[in-house]
């Protein structure tokens, strides 16, 4: 592991030792932000897993309903039939932080209150197979956008927990190591510094000694 390139001085020490602690504390927080984060995410895997699965159900139940009308009514009744909707959905999207995570909150509303306006048409001239097809539609249609809004959020947390993961590891693997080699190395250095001074000081004292005291006749 490569030191840090920095001057052995005892203020260099104490700095890098301060930044030890605070890489040190940070590593811990990130890791416990990763596991939670992990935690989270995996309990939202199974949800969307779950309705994934439940809308699909929905989905092939409605295309279902959608090949008998097509069955029973011409083309074109039933393209005319879907042509001019009289309700209109509308989305709104907000968003939740989760450990630092903004993941997306949607709200669908309706229009009008009105049930009976999922139904573009007069049912005089439908069949009921139509009518069975846009009511599963209109069924599916609130867990379709809930999905989408455990996707996203799927997506967000992945990628938040992949971000999470590499600032664990650089400072683990990377960070914290250099650190600990460079106080290392410079603990060395000021030690040999020390032990050179007092060895310096020893021989001057001797030389002081010997000069008043005539030690060497």
């Amino acid at each position: 592991m490569a030191i840090m390139n920095v001057n052995p001085t005892r203020m260099q020490l104490t700095k890098l030792k301060k930044q030890l602690i605070t890489a040190v504390r940070g590593h811990k927080m990130l890791k416990d932000k990763r596991d939670e984060l992990m935690r989270q995410f995996l309990d939202l895997v199974r949800e969307t897993k779950d309705l994934r699965e439940q809308v699909e159900r929905e989905l092939e139940n409605c295309n279902a309903h959608f090949v008998n009308a097509a069955a029973v009514m011409s083309k074109e009744s039933l393209d005319g039939s879907l042509l001019s909707p009289k309700q209109r959905l509308s989305v709104e999207v907000d968003s939740k932080n989760v450990m630092s995570v903004n993941i997306p909150q949607f709200d669908a509303n309706a229009r009008t209150p009105d049930k009976g306006d999922v139904f573009p048409y007069g049912f005089a001239f439908t069949s009921f197979e139509l009518d069975d097809a846009v009511e599963s539609l209109d069924r599916v249609l609130p867990d379709l956008i809930k999905l989408a809004q455990y996707e996203k959020s799927c997506e967000l947390m992945s990628a938040e927990i992949e971000k999470t993961r590499r600032r664990v590891n650089s400072l683990e693997h990377v960070m914290i190591p250099r650190y600990q080699e460079t106080i290392k190395y410079i603990s060395m250095k000021l030690e040999e510094n020390d032990r050179s001074s007092r060895t310096r000081l020893m021989k001057v004292k001797d030389m002081l000694l010997d000069k008043a005291h005539h030690y060497s006749n």
